[in-house]
């Protein structure tokens, strides 16, 4: 049985060493410790990929939270089933004991406690996830209602674009021919020109009329 550690910060910048101090305390030796200087979103990380070859039926993972596996508590789950099932390794939590697989309970009764746990975790987890989407959209829907814009704010028109939508108007030019004229995408001379065309249809509901 061994006892391996593992450390993950999200970039190079980060100083592992709060973590590296905790798992040696827990009598992690230095040269089964594993170190990733990457983000958490996701489980292609190399020196977490050697801990799970090297992991075996009995020994212990250390980690100093449960979010230095990841952020992405599905795959949290899934990398906990892995290593607790499939390997048949325990896991050690330093800051949530509670998530502990080898507890004074026994083996079973300790993987058990600790699933469900993390399942209780996940799913705070994804309902405050599905809060906050709830809480952003009813933010921007009431700041709408209240006239805040929101995205880039728009190129103002070239000082000649109602000359050159006119021409469009009455098919003297092509939308291609504008644009160009104008220095604009022909998607962007397009768009204006249609938003130009209904704002003067509401203007004058009788520019809507077809008359011959």
């Amino acid at each position: 049985m061994k006892r391996y550690g593992y450390i993950r910060v999200s970039t190079k910048d980060q100083n592992p060493g709060r973590q590296l101090l905790a798992l040696q305390e827990y009598d992690v030796s230095r040269k089964n410790i594993y170190l990733d200087q990457m983000s958490g979103k996701n489980f292609a990380r190399p020196q977490y990929q050697k801990l799970l070859a090297k992991l075996k039926q009995g020994d212990v993972l250390v980690i100093k939270s449960i979010d230095r596996l990841g952020r992405n508590y599905g795959e949290i789950l899934e990398q906990w089933r892995i290593i607790t099932k499939q390997k048949g390794a325990q896991i050690e939590v330093i800051d949530m004991p509670l998530l502990n697989t080898n507890t004074a309970h026994g083996d079973l009764t300790g993987i058990f406690i600790s699933d469900l746990v993390l399942q209780i975790l996940a799913y705070v987890a994804e309902t405050e996830r599905t809060f906050i989407r709830q809480r952003q959209a009813e933010g921007i829907a009431v700041a709408k209602m209240n006239g805040v814009k929101f995205g880039c704010p728009r190129v103002a028109l070239p000082e000649n674009f109602e000359q050159y939508f006119e021409l469009w108007k009455e098919q003297e030019i092509t939308v291609r021919e504008g644009a160009l004229a104008l220095n604009m995408s022909p998607s962007t001379f397009y768009r204006r020109c249609r938003e130009r065309l209904y704002e003067s249809v509401e203007t004058d509901p009788a520019n809507s009329i077809v008359t011959n």
